[in-house]
């Protein structure tokens, strides 16, 4: 009989048990907050109240437009008061966050295979501008749990738009003598003969890339090439101050998206073109008859050179 109780009172922790499971991770799904972890919950809760995520990877920086960083920081040794050991704690955590930024950015691509970290080994003004650009990184957050005797730091920086990491990169990449020439376009530059095709009666004022199928990876300087190498779109050959003011390109992880996000740059009716393939992970390509298309649509409205165009990534 005890034997028979027992293996009933089991069952039933074992079902109290997924019952406060279920109703954890329905609270997580509804709030975005995890509850693993109670230490992380007030940050987690204020990133969704202020619609923010924090930054895993170099794709979701250049779709949400912005960078942000966190940093865990513990007491310094001999900190005897709470104030003490808070204002140390959120401090060593902002340092961690500073070099989380920094490990960050040097992972970003500039063109084809070559990051910020390549570039700061071969070029001092780069360097130099990407290390004043991190310190300049926003503090949004701050806390400190005395309980567990940690602070939380989130810093934050804009990937795209004026004072972003686009525009310091971009002034540096495209206004140094000596750092231009690293980033031209190695292929030939020859435009391919237009199709004979019907026009729309609207013509067409900017373009959007479907790269939704393709291993392909956001850049400060993604192209576009023809099957045969032939260069398409080069942003290196963009006015400055337009890469400067609004990056190489709109990135977006769908069609209407795009179409939205364009409009910002004055695009009323994109061309919609798949990508074929990629010509490095930066780098992609479209096939004959689409690339007859881009060619004779930017003929009429210059739309590659104002950088009207939008990446779709999956």
């Amino acid at each position: 009989m005890k034997k028979t109780l027992s293996i009933h009172l089991v069952s039933a922790l074992v079902a109290l048990a997924a019952l406060a499971s279920l109703a954890g991770n329905a609270l997580a799904q509804q709030t975005g907050i995890p509850q693993t972890d109670e230490r992380f919950a007030a940050t987690n809760r204020w990133l969704h109240q202020e619609n923010l995520s924090i930054t895993r990877t170099v794709t979701q920086a250049f779709t949400d437009g912005y960078v942000v960083m966190e940093g865990q920081g513990l007491p310094a040794a001999g900190s005897t008061s709470v104030g003490q050991r808070r204002l140390t704690a959120q401090r060593a955590a902002e340092v961690v966050a500073y070099r989380n930024l920094a490990q960050f950015l040097d992972g970003v691509a500039v063109v084809g295979d070559t990051t910020t970290r390549d570039m700061q080994i071969r070029y001092d003004t780069v360097r130099t501008a990407v290390s004043a650009f991190i310190k300049g990184a926003q503090v949004i957050y701050k806390d400190y749990n005395d309980q567990e005797g940690a602070a939380t730091v989130l810093i934050k920086v804009g990937m795209s738009g004026p004072a972003s990491f686009s525009d310091t990169m971009y002034r540096r990449l495209m206004g140094d003598p000596a750092v231009a020439p690293a980033i031209a376009t190695p292929a030939r530059p020859a435009a391919p003969p237009p199709v004979v095709a019907p026009m729309p009666v609207v013509p067409y004022d900017g373009m959007i890339i479907d790269a939704t199928g393709q291993s392909f990876r956001p850049a400060l300087i993604n192209r576009i090439f023809t099957v045969r190498g032939e260069v398409l779109y080069d942003p290196s050959r963009v006015a400055q101050k337009i890469l400067v003011e609004k990056g190489c390109g709109e990135y977006t992880n769908s069609v209407d998206k795009a179409k939205s996000a364009l409009q910002g740059r004055g695009v009323t009716n994109p061309l919609i073109v798949k990508a074929a393939g990629t010509a490095g992970p930066t780098d992609l390509q479209v096939t004959d008859e689409d690339a007859g298309k881009i060619f004779s649509a930017n003929q009429k409205t210059n739309f590659l050179a104002g950088a009207r165009i939008a990446f779709v990534l999956k």
